[in-house]
């Protein structure tokens, strides 16, 4: 009978191992599964960073379409290439002249 109380005794740890092994294993795997996930250089930063990137890029196309229109309105109050539409428009709603008979409508 004391030996088979031995081999019960011997065969305990042995199952212990078999259970507590693959558990520290899992928790290991999950304690950086989270740090993947949840740090500062983690998978929901980059989401974020991505997200942040893609609007910025949305503002910057509207102010470069601005610049662009601007600098087009510049090129044509130039000397050497002045538009008199231009002109008479910035005139007209810098200085507030207009004939008694006309309408201006100004857009913008």
């Amino acid at each position: 009978m004391e030996r088979d109380e031995l081999i019960r005794i011997a065969d305990e740890p042995l199952r212990l191992r078999r259970f507590l092994l693959p558990m520290v294993g899992l928790f290991v795997a999950a304690y950086f599964l989270y740090h993947v996930v949840e740090s500062p250089q983690g998978v929901r930063t980059f989401m974020s960073y991505a997200q942040a990137i893609e609007d910025r890029q949305l503002v910057l196309s509207e102010l470069t379409e601005t610049r662009e229109r601007m600098e087009r309105n510049v090129a044509m109050l130039r000397p050497e290439s002045i538009d008199p539409d231009l002109l008479d428009e910035r005139v007209r709603s810098f200085l507030g002249y207009m004939r008694p008979d006309e309408l201006t409508i100004f857009r913008d």
